[in-house]
């Protein structure tokens, strides 16, 4: 009688999954965590420990002060076919903090209605995260991996993983390949490419005066606030695909007082990694300039990321997952998206990237936001497939 191989026994477990992978899916959506609430997300991050220990898959927890502490589940793996792939971590990725604020969990709890879960963070990335942490315990289960498997676990993507971004790096760099289950797209498909994204205020400070009995005495940041908007919105290149928005603005003592200061918040997308730079320059001298005499104005950046671009070996593990996706009944296809991930800062330091091979689901950062409960179950089988095969692709 031949043995059932890794493969057949992995995909046949996770076939029997879905309602587990539900249940672990709603403990963690009906958890708050908001990216500045560190004790919501770490109680998710408990979430994924108690499921480790459970399979006995031990976690490293790397403290982070302000955001959630980030959380590396490690599944020794067979050894690789070719000799230098067998220390190096085939990297399973994914957030645990969400855009939403204090207490949403509790007026939009999980649900699950015509094979449609919705709920704060349902797709934006718990889905995603619960698909590797049963990923995981399958190569526990049957073993099979071409190496180790490591599942990182971060807290804090949602405003740019300013904490998160070294452990990132440093996991990327001596990582083999990595999967970022961000949610697949509604068609199905997966991304390939994204932009970079910098996110920074502006402070301008002006001078306070009575409007009506002494205006001339005052000076107006919101005025220069106006007048910066407009020369920075004027940097938006859609050919290029940079875009600049002033999306928060606020300012001012009262109505009847001229401005003694105004902040604006600047959100810049862009695709080649050389226009950070030019533009950013650009965006400096614009604040740097003072547009009404008198004002001055500071700069700071709050968070950043870098685009995900697409090098011969991530084309090269993007054609594998599409095969290996195939076999799960999946039509993969891969697309470019405008908003920003994780995957950028490790596809930037080398490490073949694939980003949103997580269940499908859309509308992340809304109400509305959903998952198909139907793509669970595929979704995990394809990536567990893709890992079987990275030898084979030569990755």
């Amino acid at each position: 009688m031949t043995a059932e191989s890794p493969e057949s026994a992995i995909t046949a477990w996770l076939a029997t999954q879905q309602e587990a992978m539900l249940g672990v899916l709603e403990a963690m959506v009906n958890t708050d965590g908001g990216s500045y609430d560190k004790p919501g997300v770490d109680a998710v991050g408990a979430i994924v420990q108690r499921f480790m220990a459970e399979q006995g898959i031990p976690v490293e927890v790397v403290p982070r002060e302000k955001h959630g502490d980030c959380l590396k589940a490690r599944v020794e793996g067979g050894e690789a076919l070719n000799s230098g792939n067998m220390q190096r971590s085939i990297v399973m990725m994914g957030h645990r903090d969400t855009v939403f604020p204090k207490g949403e969990p509790t007026r939009r709890p999980f649900r699950v209605d015509n094979g449609i879960a919705t709920g704060p963070g349902v797709a934006d990335m718990k889905a995603g995260l619960v698909m590797n942490m049963f990923v995981l315990a399958a190569f526990k289960k049957f073993g099979g991996a071409p190496g180790p498997l490591l599942g990182l676990f971060t807290g804090d993507e949602e405003i740019g993983s300013p904490e998160g971004r070294e452990v990132i790096e440093a996991t990327a760099r001596e990582a083999r390949v990595v999967f970022n289950p961000e949610p697949g797209r509604p068609s199905g498909g997966v991304v390939t490419g994204r932009k970079g994204g910098v996110f920074s205020v502006f402070d301008i400070e002006g001078k306070a005066a009575h409007s009506g009995g002494n205006f001339e005495a005052g000076i107006s940041a919101i005025g220069e606030l106006a007048a910066k908007v407009t020369a920075l919105h004027a940097l938006t290149d859609l050919k290029r695909g940079i875009t600049l928005n002033v999306g928060l603005v606020s300012g001012g003592q009262s109505v009847n007082t001229v401005a003694p200061w105004a902040q604006g918040q600047i959100d810049l997308r862009y695709v080649e990694p050389a226009d950070r730079d030019e533009v950013m320059g650009r965006i400096h001298e614009i604040i740097a300039r003072s547009y009404v005499p008198g004002t001055r104005a500071t700069l700071t950046i709050r968070g950043e990321f870098l685009p995900l671009t697409q090098t011969p070996a991530a084309a090269k593990l993007f054609g594998m997952y599409v095969d290996a996706a195939k076999e799960s009944g999946l039509t993969v296809t891969g697309e470019f998206s405008g908003g920003c991930a994780d995957s950028g800062f490790t596809a930037a330091v080398g490490a073949p990237t694939i980003c949103a091979v997580g269940p499908v689901g859309g509308k992340a950062h809304s109400p509305e936001e959903y998952l198909e409960v139907a793509s669970l179950v595929p979704r995990a089988q394809a990536m567990a497939r893709a890992i079987l095969r990275l030898d084979r692709a030569g990755l």
